[in-house]
This record gives C-alpha cells, sequence and structure tokens, in this order.
C-alpha cells in the first residue's frame, strides 16, 4: 500500500494525522468506538511501526537533553521515528513532556507514548508496603490509597502502574511477599480488585487515573525455597485453585495490562508460556488488554535454556502472547526478520499492537498527548496535606496488636518515663519501604517523633538507639550492608530501660531485607538486635516490641519475653504518627494478618489453608504429619489480631441446612462489643469441603466484613453463600460446585472460629 493510499484511509476513517492537516503537530482520536479508533490506525502503520509499538525503553539516559552513548543516540533515534511504544521510569511532568514531544514532533503516525512507573504503595506520599495495608482488611481505604497514588502519579506525567503484585505468597522468605497480599487467593483477589478500581477509577481515560498492571502472570510467589526468579512446580490443580483466582477477578475487573512472570512453571518460563498467556488469559478469560513482559525477561529465555538466542526467544515470546518488550531487546531486534522470513505471521503482530494501541486510547492520549503534563497539577498534588492524611489513616489501619499481656497497651496518661530503644526507633527512612518511587529519602515520621508528638506532656521520653542495624549505602541496587559485631550502645539502652516506667523497643528490618531480590534464608533479626532485645527485656518487663520489616519474621524467642507486640511493618509517610496513636490509645488497633507467622524458618513455606493428608495431625502416634521440634500450627495465625476492646461472638445461625443448584443459603452471626473501647473487628468466614473429587484445603477464606462497633453495641453480619462460593477446579479440569457436605467456620480469624455443616445437592 502506498503512502498516499495509507494517507487517505486514514482520513477517511477520520483520522486527523499532521499528513492530513498540515497545521496539526499531534495525533488526535478517530471517530467511532475504540476498537474502530484503533483498527483505522493500525492500518496505516508499517511493520516497523507496528514492532515499534511492541517495544518499552527504560527512561534512566536522559531522554530530554542530548544523547551521550551510541545505545542512547539509537534509542534517541527510534523514539523520533516513532519506534518505540512506550517508556518507563520518566518522571515528572516537565520530562514526560519532552520525551512526548520528541514523539510527536517527528514521528510519522504521531502515536503517543505510554508512560510506565513503579507506583507500588504511593508515588510522593508513601502508604504501607501492599502486604502491610493488606493487615487493614480494610477494601475501601485500598481503593482510596491506590486512588491518592494514582492522582499523584498521574500530576507527574505517569499513565501506568506496574502494580498490583497478586502472586499468592506463602513462603516468608521471600522478599517480595511484602509486595503482595499474602497467602489466601480469596484476600488476593479481592484487594487487587480494589486497588485496580482505585488506579483506573471509573473513566480510564480522565487525566488523573492512570492504567493499573496485574502481575506477575502466574506462579512467582511459589518459587522454590523461597528465592526470588526460582523455577516453580506445581500441578494443574494448584494452578487453578491456588494461584490464577487473584488474577481472574483482575481480568474481569477490566485491568488494563498484565505482566507476565520471571519464573518457569513445570518446564516452561511464563514470557514463553503459550497455554497461560494466549490460551487462559486471552481465550478463555477473553481479556482485551496488552500483555508487557517484566524487566529483560524475554531475552531471559535465554539463560532459561529454552531458547539460543534474541531471535528465538523473540518467536516463543510472540507466540506465548507477549504482547510488549520490557527492556529486553528482543522485538526490536528480531521481530522485523522473523516477520518478513514468514517464521511469525504477521496477525499476531496486528493482535498485540491493537491490544496496546486500545489501551492508549482508552487512557486518552490520541485525544490529548500531554494531559498527564501539568506542572501546576504537579505541584498542587504532589505530598499535599489531604494526601498525607490518607497515609495516616492507612498506616494507622494496617497496624497488627499481637500481643498486650496484662493490658499493656493503651498507655495511661499517669505515665511517667518511657525510654524508646532500637536502631529503627528514630529511623526516618525505612518507613518508607521498599519500592518507594518518589518518596524523599528519610521524610517519613519516625517512631520516636511519633511517641513525643501523641505522649502525654508530663512523660518524659529518653531515646538510645542501642546498636545500628545497616552501615553504608541503602538502597534498592545496593548489597545491605548489616552490622553483627557492634554492642558499644547496649549500655546506654539498659541504663534508660532500667529507669524507666515502660519500654518501646523498636526493630526488626532495615527497609532494603525486602523487597525484589531480598530472598533471606535466616528471617530472625539481622545483627545484633536480639541481643539488644534480650538485653532490655531482661532489664525491663514491661516492654512493647514495635516490629518494622516487610515480611512475616521468627520471632518466637522475643515474642516470649516482651507483655506487648505491635506488628506495625512499614507504614509510609506518617509511621510514626500512626504507631503513637495507637501506643496511646488514640486509636484502637483493628489490624489482622494476612500472612502466618512462623515459630521457626524451618517451618516456611506456612500457610493456613493446608491440606489435611492421609495422616493428618493430632493423636498419640508419632507415625503422621508434624515436626519432632517445634509445632506444626502458626506463631500468629492468619487472620490473627487482637484489640483494646472485647468482641464476642454468637452462634452460627442457618436460614437453611442444604441448597440445590442456583440457591443460597445465609448464614448469620451476632458480634457484641463488650469491652469498654470502641473498635473493629473483622468478621471472617471459611469453609471446608468434607468430601471432594481432589484433596481441598482444611479451611478457605471466603468472605469477610469489617465493622465498627461502640462499647455494648451488637450487630449481625449475614454472608450469603451460593454456587460460586463452594466452586473449584475439579478431577473434571474445570470450574463447578460439587454435591456434598461442607464444614462453615465462622470466627475473628482462621484458627479461632466457631462451627457449622450444610450440604449442597446439585439437580
Amino acid at each position: 500500500m502506498t503512502r498516499t493510499r495509507q494517507v487517505l484511509m486514514g482520513c477517511l476513517a477520520g483520522t486527523v494525522l499532521s499528513a492530513c492537516n498540515p497545521g496539526t503537530t499531534n495525533a488526535t482520536a478517530p471517530s467511532g468506538s475504540t476498537e474502530q479508533k484503533a483498527d483505522s490506525v493500525l492500518a496505516l502503520m508499517t511493520l516497523g511501526e507496528k514492532v515499534g509499538q511492541m517495544v518499552l525503553y527504560n527512561g534512566s539516559w536522559d531522554v530530554t537533553g542530548p544523547a551521550t552513548g551510541t545505545d542512547d543516540r539509537k534509542k534517541l533515534e527510534k523514539l523520533k521515528k516513532g519506534h518505540v511504544g512506550g517508556m518507563l521510569n520518566v518522571t515528572s511532568a516537565a520530562n514526560t513532556r519532552e520525551a512526548q514531544r520528541l514523539v510527536m514532533e517527528n514521528s510519522r503516525l504521531k502515536i503517543p507514548l505510554i508512560f510506565g512507573y513503579d507506583v507500588i504503595h504511593g508515588y510522593r506520599t508513601m502508604f504501607p508496603v501492599p502486604l502491610g495495608e493488606s493487615a487493614s482488611w480494610d477494601l475501601e481505604l485500598m481503593q482510596k490509597t491506590a486512588r491518592v497514588a494514582a492522582r499523584e502519579a498521574a500530576a507527574a506525567g505517569i499513565n501506568w502502574t506496574f502494580a498490583p503484585m497478586m502472586d499468592v505468597s506463602r513462603d516468608a522468605r521471600w522478599g517480595r511477599i511484602m509486595e503482595g497480599a499474602g497467602e489466601d487467593p480469596y484476600l488476593n483477589a479481592v484487594i487487587a480488585v480494589a486497588r485496580i478500581r482505585g488506579f483506573q477509577g471509573d473513566d480510564l481515560s480522565a487525566a488523573n487515573t492512570i492504567a493499573a498492571c496485574a502481575k506477575h502472570f502466574a506462579g512467582y510467589g511459589f518459587a522454590e525455597a523461597g528465592r526470588d526468579y526460582n523455577t516453580v512446580n506445581i500441578g494443574e490443580h494448584e494452578l487453578h485453585n491456588t494461584i490464577l483466582p487473584p488474577f481472574r477477578a483482575a481480568a474481569d475487573a477490566g485491568v488494563a495490562t498484565f505482566m507476565s512472570a520471571f519464573n518457569d512453571l513445570d518446564g516452561i518460563p511464563a514470557s514463553a508460556d503459550r497455554k497461560l498467556q494466549r490460551e487462559i488469559l486471552k481465550d478463555t478469560w477473553n481479556w482485551k488488554g496488552f500483555n508487557v513482559s517484566d524487566w529483560g525477561a524475554i531475552a531471559e529465555l535465554i539463560p532459561h535454556g529454552v531458547a539460543a538466542d534474541k531471535v528465538q526467544a523473540t518467536g516463543l515470546a510472540v507466540r506465548a502472547g507477549i504482547d510488549m518488550d520490557m527492556e529486553g531487546g528482543a522485538y526490536e531486534e528480531a521481530l522485523v526478520q522473523l516477520v518478513e522470513e514468514h517464521k511469525i505471521p504477521e496477525n499476531l503482530i496486528d493482535d498485540a499492537v491493537k491490544r496496546i494501541l486500545r489501551v492508549k486510547f482508552d487512557l486518552g492520549l490520541f485525544d490529548d498527548p500531554y494531559r498527564y503534563c501539568n506542572e501546576e497539577t504537579e505541584k498542587q498534588e504532589l505530598y499535599s496535606s489531604e494526601n498525607r492524611q490518607v497515609a495516616l489513616e492507612a498506616a494507622k489501619k494496617s497496624i497488627v496488636l499481637l500481643k498486650n499481656n496484662g493490658n499493656i497497651l493503651p498507655l495511661g496518661n499517669n505515665i511517667r518515663n518511657i525510654a524508646v530503644i532500637g536502631p529503627l526507633a528514630g529511623d526516618k527512612d525505612s518507613p518508607l519501604g521498599n519500592w518507594r518511587a518518589q518518596a524523599e529519602a528519610n521524610s517519613a515520621v519516625s517512631v520516636l517523633e511519633g511517641i513525643r508528638n501523641h505522649a502525654p506532656e508530663s512523660c518524659e521520653i529518653t531515646y538510645a538507639k542501642g546498636a545500628d542495624l545497616a552501615a553504608g549505602t541503602r538502597n534498592f541496587l545496593s548489597p545491605l550492608d548489616i552490622n553483627d559485631e557492634d554492642t558499644s550502645g547496649f549500655a546506654e539502652a539498659v541504663s534508660l530501660a532500667r529507669k524507666a516506667d515502660a519500654v518501646i523497643l523498636v526493630v526488626g528490618e532495615d527497609a532494603f531485607q525486602s523487597g525484589e531480590g531480598r530472598s533471606q534464608a535466616d528471617i530472625g533479626f539481622a545483627g545484633v538486635q536480639q541481643q539488644l532485645a534480650d538485653a532490655v527485656t531482661e532489664a525491663n518487663k514491661n516492654t512493647v516490641m514495635v516490629l518494622m520489616n516487610g515480611r512475616p519474621m521468627d520471632i518466637t524467642d522475643s515474642a516470649g519475653k516482651v507483655k506487648g507486640l505491635l506488628e506495625s511493618w512499614f507504614l509510609g509517610s506518617e509511621h510514626g504518627n500512626a504507631v503513637g496513636e495507637v501506643l496511646f490509645g488514640k486509636y484502637n488497633p483493628s489490624g489482622r494478618l494476612p500472612v502466618s507467622f512462623p515459630r521457626h524458618v524451618g517451618q516456611e513455606p506456612l500457610y493456613y489453608n493446608r491440606k489435611s493428608t492421609g495422616r493428618p495431625e493430632g493423636g498419640e502416634q508419632v507415625t503422621y504429619s508434624h515436626y519432632t521440634d517445634v509445632a506444626n500450627d502458626a506463631l500468629f495465625p492468619f487472620g490473627f489480631g487482637l484489640s483494646y476492646t472485647h468482641f464476642a461472638y454468637g452462634n452460627i445461625q442457618l436460614n437453611r441446612d442444604s441448597f440445590t443448584t442456583g440457591g443460597t443459603i445465609m448464614a448469620s452471626v451476632t458480634v457484641t462489643n463488650t469491652g469498654k473501647m470502641a473498635g473493629e473487628e473483622v468478621v471472617q468466614l471459611y469453609l471446608h469441603d468434607e468430601v471432594a473429587s481432589i484433596t481441598r484445603p482444611v479451611k478457605m477464606l471466603k468472605a469477610f466484613e469489617k465493622i465498627h462497633l461502640e462499647p455494648g453495641e451488637a450487630r449481625t453480619v449475614d454472608f450469603v453463600i451460593d454456587e460460586d462460593m463452594i466452586s473449584f477446579y475439579t478431577i473434571n479440569r474445570k470450574w463447578e460446585a460439587e454435591p456434598g457436605r461442607f464444614r462453615l467456620y465462622i470466627g475473628s480469624s482462621s484458627a479461632e472460629t466457631d462451627a457449622t455443616s450444610f450440604e449442597f445437592r446439585s439437580e
């Protein structure tokens, strides 16, 4: 087709390009539906331009300045030619505007770039790390924080985030567990949907929304031995019943993009897995967005051992259904050649490019490529007082009270002296967590500051660091230098502890001990923190430990010695104020664990929804599934969390004891606040299929509701049980509800429940 013919077709289709109207400098949207618009642009494109849309460049080089290396000059020329579909790590309204201008003023078709960034738990204002925020069990809150993060990112020129991560994670050794919602498929699914709605809003074309990305598809959280990027060995039923449900929920919720995983699954790397990426995601689920590789993952098919070079890797990835190559250098090097040699059909390219164009149209980029590049909005939106208030709300709701012997908490107004001790107590950087986007270093409120902000005026606050946790450079790319010898600060810490009415001991992880590439074989306290904890608790029995961490930790020894224990995770910008409000009773903690805490690292992977096995635990004999040196159960189980008040559960009431196809059962329970303080309770419902075609977990979370009760107030919580709730991927290799009896549990955690039963009969 000649260039004249291409232009004519574009004008007839309503596409106004600079060739149709020499006075314009950017593309405007063609008329008609999104499908028609994408088709009309696709019809104008050369093969090189199509392949260019499938290329995602990292923008760590100065896109807006003179190109300095050979590679940078090549990238710059490709941008100008319109042979790049998107960029990541280009931030700020000014920089994204200039990068977009390179394309809009120089390329033939002027197809706008999409700008991606890792907006994981905030952009400038930091919220709790995702695992921590998941402990709130508050879906409205998580939608709200994603909405704020989207507004900030959009104001800074970003229109695509590589979040949420919905990898079910059962192994605390895996550093990236901090980026997801923990060990349960249902909790991961509903949280993922809440975050997607927050990022994308009701209208993706609005200038304050951004495209979300469901990652990592699939199995990444099951990396063998908890070692990042490692192989994954699971069966078909585990894949469908445990790993895929959150992704299916994301697809059904209209998530704009997916990201493939780094790992192999049953010997096939995710970036080359046609069944997973094309057959399940695109065909069976009928999902219409585009699928991006993780960083360099297509080229990594070579060290995986399934491709000899980038040419072969490209062929595998395109056939599998990977639409965009993130910094892999494979598609731009080999894809045109493979199509021209008839080794890859061009219709696969057309499908990928149409998916990418569709998202760009949905974002409104064809209407206005610079819609996300308003510097005035950027100044007003980033780190605003309103955004920090949302961060404080999220931080408070994410704290989990794990122990409160003798009601040591909340600390009363008559307390005279508090010793604040620990290497993380005065740390203003670690609360920001890993994956901190554009947060300013050392900008968080420290625990020490929060205690001083909220303690009674008459209370004396003393402080001793006690020990340094990490020394040297602390960032995503540098290995962490742990101080494991210096105990010179112990004497001061012990002295202050002896004089104090109570001690707040702040220990845990440095922010960069968890996150991508931060797997650990030892999940106990690094450095000399355990020795410090032992010395301080020996000096003062009224010690409250505040944990800062991005993963479950092995804290069995310390948990037995302290009177109070707060799990604070990395809470973000307002970390210290949130902890201060909880310690002094200005907020009643309502968090519940989204992941089990082990008694010993040797239990990992550890999760509540385990299988019974043919020799279930219990009994007098030694020949059953157990350890001889530690109990099977968790130190703190999934769903667990205490409150400053008490909640009493009535008996479970069912409106009927069986139902048939198309019917339902209503399960109800009355919860009463029997304490003296208002508080929130997370009412949790679990099911167990007693006899099924395949082995089923002993319990599965299927619903929950977070309720607020004043002292003495009672509320009845109703749950509807239907076929969808009891369906699973059966021995017939399909999702269906099997007839039989089910145990139903309702309670305050996976380990504290009342039970009844019902029957399902198919017609």
